[in-house]
């Protein structure tokens, strides 16, 4: 019986969505402040009871090709075969045998018939070797082994339908190599690495293995490579583990410190082939360069990764040192994920979905970056360090909770194409790019633009706060073309240098409130209609003097009062309150709803920032 794993890969730039409401929030309780004030309800609460109101559909045309991880029953099993196994006892410099499907050469086991090989004791310079022409699997179960080869790889499967190594319950393995290989002349440059297969390969069992690759990598398959279990262990030179046409890890404790690449498949000739499956288990890796590096797709619904490429997220290095590396489709379903980076934490050469999971991400370029389209349908994706927060030239948001932490933009919606202005890096605007929000919640802390989208940006629904740039060169939402805002709350709060209102082809009422002079963080901003109804209470986490809103309340005719400073109590998350009093501070201005859009923009989408980066 097999058990199947269906996957699809996409292959083409484009996705198909429709768009979605919804969000969610985590709370905090604020401390509760001393004396009268106004009431206010959450804003969330709005959100949810207008998010249908306005919502859209973005449809294009997509190509999918099937891919499918299958689970033979060999393997998932763990015990001895039925049928007695062939027995072989490594005692240093000796090998003996009972069985048969064996032959010895001094310090070289070659295993020459399917079938099960139950191993154990220590080799100091030797090898395993199978080659076999038969149609079934090698089982090698590894049963307390230490073997050492100076020149070689010490497991080696040269030729084999498939081999499964299993480690055996209770045991403790430790493969090693040296740290250079003998070759038969001057064109041969395999195995290279401490266990090689050039066929299928599957590791499995209750086992320890420790694999020490002192030459190049640890573990290599040049088709497909299974881990279903064990605890292992790999030190790599070079790669970690690699299989050139797939990856699929369904269970075990699989512990990577690689001088390259972490996980590595290939395979980008075949669409069907090079991609990496992780569906359960705990993953730690250090990597020099890539944690996990697919050629072509890379699907994550499972299990717990902890991932630290390049030498963190604090350093920078010349080649690729990111956390999660696909070539054409990178999809996030589940599983929890704490990625440091050097490079892009999370990088697609071109689609990228995340539809669930628990994501932590800290950066020192990217955290989330897709060269065609980015769209988050749920989850939870926290940027807690970054140099740009989200980049793709698509973004699309349908649900989930998203916090950005960023040095220059927060969301970034870009081609990559750039051009010149004002003595700086620019970028065009395109209308094959666009930001789109239809529900979920999302944060930004920006030092660059907030939203910045060099195209149209629209909210449909959804809770959106944006702790925009305190320098003038920047704004808390830029776009180049039109910020349509038809549903959803907005607030943003940033400098008035570049400040930019919403489009006036929205839907939804907004305005762009410019403050007499600059506030430093930590004093409040408060917005109620003159009779009384609270609209907004939120403290930004840096100093600002515009602030946009926009929010299902504002009505047309009404009047607003924005105040400053005072108390506010209730629940806060993110720096809005909700369910609670604010008891007045100053009142710095007022406006009149008289319009779809109140307020002057002052600002010049499209220009700032670090562009066109891979």
């Amino acid at each position: 019986m097999k058990r199947i794993i269906a996957l699809l890969v996409l292959i083409t730039l484009f996705v198909s969505l429709t768009a979605c409401s919804g969000y969610t929030t985590a709370t905090t309780t604020a401390t509760e402040a001393t004396g009268s004030g106004t009431a206010f309800q959450s804003a969330a609460t709005l959100v949810e009871e207008t998010a249908t109101i306005v919502t859209t559909q973005q449809t294009s045309e997509i190509t999918v090709v099937p891919v499918s991880v299958e689970y033979d029953d060999d393997d998932l099993e763990t015990g001895t075969s039925s049928v007695a196994a062939t027995t072989i006892q490594l005692d240093g410099d000796t090998i003996s045998f009972d069985g048969s499907g064996v032959t010895v050469d001094g310090t070289i086991v070659t295993i020459t018939s399917a079938g099960t090989y139950d191993i154990s004791g220590t080799l100091n310079d030797g090898q395993i070797i199978v080659d076999t022409e038969d149609e079934e699997t090698v089982v090698l179960v590894l049963n307390g082994v230490d073997i050492t080869c100076a020149t070689g790889a010490p497991i080696y499967i040269s030729n084999a339908e498939k081999t499964v190594i299993t480690l055996a319950d209770g045991t403790e393995n430790y493969i090693t190599d040296g740290a250079a290989y003998i070759f038969e002349d001057a064109e041969t440059d395999e195995p290279n690495a401490a266990i090689f297969s050039k066929d299928d390969l599957t590791l499995n069992g209750d086992g320890v293995l420790t694999v020490t690759a002192n030459y190049n990598k640890g573990i290599v398959s040049k088709d497909d490579l299974k881990i279903t279990g064990g605890n292992i262990t790999v030190n790599a030179v070079n790669d970690g583990i690699k299989g050139k046409d797939s990856i699929a890890v369904l269970d075990g404790t699989i512990t990577i410190v690689s001088g390259s690449d972490g996980l590595q498949t290939i395979n980008v000739e075949d669409a069907e082939k090079g991609y990496i499956v992780i569906e359960g288990g705990t993953l730690n890796i250090t990597a020099g360069l890539d944690a996990i590096q697919a050629g072509t797709s890379l699907l994550v619904s499972g299990g717990d990764l902890t991932l630290v490429s390049g030498v963190g997220q604090g350093n920078t290095v010349a080649d690729s040192a990111r956390g999660l590396q696909a070539g054409v489709d990178l999809t996030i379903t589940g599983g929890s994920l704490t990625i440091d980076a050097s490079d892009d934490t999370i990088h697609s050469n071109n689609t990228l979905t995340i539809d669930g999971g628990n994501i932590v991400l800290a950066s020192s370029d990217d955290g989330i970056h897709a060269d065609a389209s980015l769209v988050i349908n749920g989850g939870e994706v926290n940027v807690t360090q970054s140099y740009e927060g989200l980049e793709s030239a698509v973004i699309i948001i349908n649900d989930g909770t998203v916090h950005v932490v960023s040095s220059d933009d927060g969301i970034n919606v870009s081609d990559g194409s750039s051009g010149e202005m004002m003595g700086g890096p620019m970028e065009s605007a395109s209308a094959a790019n666009y930001l789109e929000i239809n529900g979920g919640y999302v944060y930004v802390d920006a030092g660059g633009d907030g939203l910045d989208s060099n195209g149209v940006g629209t909210l449909n629904a959804g809770v959106v706060i944006v702790n925009g740039p305190t320098n003038s060169g920047n704004g808390s939402l830029d776009v180049n073309g039109m910020l349509e805002i038809n549903g959803g709350f907005l607030v943003a709060v940033g400098s008035a240098g570049m400040a930019q209102s919403p489009s006036t082809a929205s839907t939804q009422y907004s305005a762009l409130i410019t403050l007499p002079s600059m506030l430093q963080a930590g004093n409040v901003v408060h917005i109620e209609r003159d009779n009384g109804e609270e609209i907004l209470t939120f403290m930004p986490t840096k100093a600002y003097k515009t602030i946009v809103i926009s929010s299902p309340e504002l009505e047309n005719g009404a009047t607003y009062v924005v105040y400053t400073g005072g108390q506010a109590t209730g629940t806060v998350t993110d720096g809005l309150y909700t369910d609670g009093t604010y008891s007045a501070g100053t009142q710095a201005s007022s406006f009149t709803i008289a319009g779809i859009v109140t307020g002057e923009s002052m600002g010049m989408g499209g220009h700032g920032g670090r562009r066109g980066r891979p």
